[in-house]
């Protein structure tokens, strides 16, 4: 099976993981005006099992990061490639990273934890929102426990970007990723420590109460090339809450990654930001 994706634009692959019971759609809202002066680099959104237009595989993380891939090797074959992933994303762009390193130039995990089991995360050090008054009046109910929870800027403007962005995505299957986060959710080898050198950005919003910024901090060791950013005003839908922080972040990553890459005789895109 081959995952359904988008692809924007053209030249050196840049690979685009949603977080769990996104699609495309989101991630393209999300990165698309980051990319809009850097037309040259190639985006490829994928839509994880059980989104958008991606049929359900058997519910286990392990599965799901088969199916990525097999999608990319059948997309690129040998070719060089960078990956982005925000949350769940992130946490199987690390684990992609680990299967096929040899062929990754480059990682940013956004507010992607280490351990996905919500038992282990380490949350602590959270910093309390201080909610601007009736940040949520424009939001169905049934959405303010976990904007409570999960927006760490909390504005009205914040609220409906995500509120959008939620109401934008595709089909869910919703009942496979019931059982994918219940009985499947952890990767076989997330406590691997294989180490990776090329260029890495994990950035962390200091009021993300869903996946924390300490564990990422503290993976650090496995990664020699890694750039940490702890964004204080930012949860967990960091590239809803500040697209601008989002954007100096990856263009920061993408111009490092270029570097690296040029110093290895592979000819990255020029650009301009």
């Amino acid at each position: 099976m081959t995952l359904n994706t988008s692809v924007r634009g053209k030249s050196q692959p840049i690979v685009v993981l949603p977080a769990f019971g996104f699609d495309h759609l989101a991630m393209e809202e999300a990165f698309e005006p980051v990319f809009a002066k850097m037309v040259d680099w190639s985006r490829i959104y994928i839509d994880l099992p059980g989104t958008g237009g991606s049929p359900p595989v058997t519910p286990s993380s392990d599965a799901v990061l088969d199916e990525v891939v097999s999608t990319l090797s059948s997309l690129l074959g040998s070719q060089r490639f960078m990956v982005i992933g925000w949350s769940y994303g992130g946490y199987l762009a690390t684990g992609l990273v680990r299967r096929m390193k040899n062929q990754i130039s480059g990682l940013l995990a956004i507010c992607a934890g280490t351990k996905i089991l919500r038992a282990d995360r380490d949350i602590t050090g959270t910093i309390d929102s201080t909610p601007q008054p009736l940040w949520l009046k424009e939001v169905p109910g049934e959405l303010h426990g976990h904007f409570n929870t999960a927006i760490g800027c909390q504005t009205r403007e914040v609220a409906t970007r995500v509120a959008n962005a939620l109401a934008a995505r595709g089909p869910m299957d919703e009942a496979f990723l019931e059982e994918l986060q219940t009985s499947g959710y952890q990767l076989s080898d997330e406590g691997s420590s294989d180490q990776y050198d090329g260029i890495v950005t994990f950035l962390t919003g200091r009021r993300d109460r869903i996946a924390g910024f300490r564990g990422q901090f503290d993976s650090l060791t496995l990664f020699p090339q890694a750039n940490y950013v702890a964004v204080a005003d930012a949860g967990h839908y960091l590239p809803f809450e500040l697209p601008q922080v989002l954007h100096a972040v990856t263009v920061d990553f993408l111009e490092r990654t270029a570097l690296e890459l040029s110093r290895h005789d592979v000819h990255p895109p020029t650009h301009h930001s």
